[in-house]
């Protein structure tokens, strides 16, 4: 196993990698807040504006692992309200590519720093 990382993204706020290599062709990449890494704070706006922070930051992720977007098999998006999620959608859709990627979207009670929503990746080589 290797750990990805990369100064384009927010630093882990915990015991955890930013991605993990697995060394099979795999690379998993971890939760990622939309935290602006330049300023360390949220974006303003609402869930578009943080779901299009999350994806930049999983893609400079991705880019430090020598992928791309076009390499995610599958995300799970983590949303703090349902209500949010055509919203979110419609910011997804500008970063991926058919073929998209499978995904999972769950809301859940609260997330990390009082986000709005939260993306992580698996991608592929």
């Amino acid at each position: 196993m290797n750990a990805i990382h990369t100064d384009k993204a927010p630093a882990a706020i915990g015991p955890y990698s930013q991605a993990i290599d697995s060394g099979a062709g795999i690379v998993f990449v971890s939760g990622q807040l939309p935290i602006d890494p330049a300023t360390g704070t949220f974006p303003e706006g609402g869930v578009q504006e943080q779901t299009r922070q999350s994806l930049t930051n999983a893609k400079a992720i991705l880019e430090a692992a020598g992928l791309g977007l076009q390499h995610v098999v599958k995300t799970t998006v983590f949303l703090a309200d349902m209500a949010d999620f055509a919203a979110m959608n419609e910011v997804y859709a500008q970063f991926f590519t058919a073929p998209f990627p499978a995904r999972s979207a769950v809301a859940v009670k609260t997330l990390p720093k009082g986000a709005l929503v939260e993306i992580e990746c698996i991608a592929a080589r």
